[in-house]
């Protein structure tokens, strides 16, 4: 790996490396980075959990961040997306992006001299399912044979992201949302190389025999001022205690926060007793000190 760019970018060899290393982590073994790095986060859009724990995760290797918001440095005057590469990677160890454009990470990544990590785009959240399937095998023993339900908006980044890694580990999916809404296709073609999945508008269908149920908001960054249609559109589709009913017996449940209660998510859904998403959320640590410590050019101690 010299980048982390997209979901797509990655092979199963590259995930299992990265399982590893996370679970080793998490059983103690304290690595750290050689020479104290620094990461530069250079993100354009919010950010609570991404930002907190890739900042926490340099502070527990032995590094440290700058957080660059992008609309008060100097690319909001015009500078371009290659020339902020190459002076920001003449001076830090890893770049972490966040903006819209997955084109704009590429560029980004052609021009810098360090590593470079896809922190979201509106197409994408590698490090998101990448920690969303490490949840999985560590809480239920295995990805490889489960079944996932992803409820809700299925065109979005998380879904893109999930789908691609989840397939690449074995397991399947139903991509349940309102009829006439098609995942992206590109992502849905890979994911289908690697394993089954469906796209169906049934609840009872697509979260039948379901391992997992998977839900994210339903108004996602860049989509605000449409809030209400899409509200409307996808209130079939709220993870509640009777949608979880179609799924197996004991079905985990999976959201990548921020969540909004009695939107996409019922309060006692999301506090409840099959719910993973803290430790999902806590898990995001673990797969960012993984990701920084196999980009790392100076190695881990």
């Amino acid at each position: 790996m010299q980048h982390l760019l997209s979901s797509l970018d990655l092979s199963k060899r590259d995930i299992e490396k990265l399982f590893t290393t996370a679970k080793g982590i998490q059983n103690g073994d304290a690595k750290t980075l050689k020479a104290h790095p620094v990461l530069v986060l250079l993100f354009d859009e919010p950010s609570t959990r991404t930002r907190v724990s890739f900042e926490v995760a340099m502070a527990q290797l032995g590094g440290s961040s700058i957080y660059v918001d992008s609309h008060t440095s100097q690319m909001s005057r015009g500078e371009t997306l290659e020339d902020t590469a190459r002076v920001i990677s003449s001076y830090a160890d890893f770049i972490a992006v966040r903006t819209v454009e997955q084109a704009d990470i590429i560029k980004l990544a052609s021009a810098s001299a360090v590593p470079v990590i896809n922190a979201l785009t509106h197409l994408e959240h590698p490090t998101q399912s990448l920690a969303d399937v490490y949840t999985m095998m560590w809480k239920t023993g295995r990805v490889k044979g489960m079944r996932i339900a992803f409820l809700g908006d299925i065109a979005q980044n998380t879904a893109n992201s999930l789908m691609v890694v989840a397939t690449k580990m074995g397991a399947s999916l139903s991509l349940v949302g309102p009829k006439g809404l098609a995942p992206n296709a590109r992502y849905l073609a890979e994911a289908r190389k690697f394993g089954d999945v469906r796209v169906t508008d049934s609840l009872e269908d697509g979260l039948a025999g379901a391992d997992v149920v998977y839900t994210d908001t339903f108004v996602s960054m860049g989509d605000e001022s449409s809030r209400s249609k899409r509200e409307k559109l996808f209130a079939k589709y709220q993870l509640n205690g009777k949608a979880l009913s179609y799924a197996k017996k004991g079905a985990q449940v999976m959201h990548p926060l921020p969540a909004h209660r009695g939107v996409e998510i019922t309060g006692d859904v999301l506090d409840g007793p099959r719910s993973m998403v803290w430790e999902q959320a806590r898990n995001k640590l673990l797969l960012e000190k993984a990701v920084l410590l196999q980009l790392s050019r100076r190695g881990p101690n």
